[in-house]
């Protein structure tokens, strides 16, 4: 990854195609402890994280996740009209099978799998209802490019939500970097058995990861209203919610 130094490091626009595919195998490396890890990780509030977002949807609303990874946040969207996106064919065919299990055994039709990148969503303008982003934001290659993507499939009046990692401001973003540098990396050891995880590498994307008012910058920009970042409880995460206009 390349050097960011002279923004401070808050700067996330762009991932070196290098960087990003290295990144992207690695991603594909956590599946068969994802849950686990994330789990120990946010001391058990992912769970909560994950409720919190879903409550911003409705039933009977078109959904799009971009970023789905193996399905830990989509297999619990019911009722709904669900699109998953992610980049990885891997991640791709875990989501698959683990949430059509799920939403055949309540009764409900499969969902959608696109394999894309969210700088270019391979789906028609004002689409979706909502749009949400679990912990993928934060890979996005270009993060502009991909907020312009989902600005442009969702339907006016349609919400964006993303919750990433926590980085409200530079102050709060140094002790991020000692928690992902410190416990994530003792737990993701511990948890793999393998001194070399790739939660390492996840780490990284943290330290050039934006603050909260760098992104609702980008997103107003880009055409966002009622935009809004705050910390959920206990501040290692941030949810983020953006509005296309009427």
């Amino acid at each position: 990854m390349s050097d960011r130094s002279k923004t401070g490091g808050f700067d996330p626009s762009g991932i070196d195609e290098e960087a990003w595919t290295e990144l992207e195998r690695q991603l594909e490396a956590t599946i068969p402890v994802y849950d686990r890890v994330n789990r120990i990780m946010t001391l058990g509030f992912d769970k909560g994280m994950r409720k919190h977002v879903r409550n911003h949807a409705q039933k009977g609303m078109k959904v799009l996740e971009v970023g789905c990874g193996p399905g830990s946040f989509a297999v619990g969207i019911e009722g709904m009209d669900l699109t998953c996106l992610d980049p990885s064919a891997e991640m791709l065919k875990v989501c698959r099978k683990r949430v059509d299990k799920v939403r055949e055994e309540r009764g409900e039709s499969p969902a959608q799998y696109v394999e894309a990148i969210a700088e270019e969503i391979p789906l028609p303008d004002d689409t979706f209802d909502r749009v949400f982003c679990l912990f993928s934001f934060r890979d996005f290659k270009d993060k502009k490019q991909g907020l312009s993507e989902i600005f442009r499939v969702l339907k006016p009046g349609g919400q964006l939500v993303i919750c990433d990692a926590g980085k409200a401001n530079w102050l709060h973003g140094l002790f991020g970097r000692l928690y992902m540098g410190t416990f994530v990396q003792w737990v993701a050891r511990i948890v793999t058995k393998d001194p070399n995880h790739p939660w390492k590498w996840l780490a990284r994307t943290y330290t050039h990861y934006g603050t909260h008012s760098y992104y609702k910058g980008i997103m107003k920009e880009v055409g966002y209203e009622q935009v809004k970042a705050r910390l959920l409880f206990p501040g290692m995460s941030s949810r983020f919610k953006a509005s296309k206009p009427e």
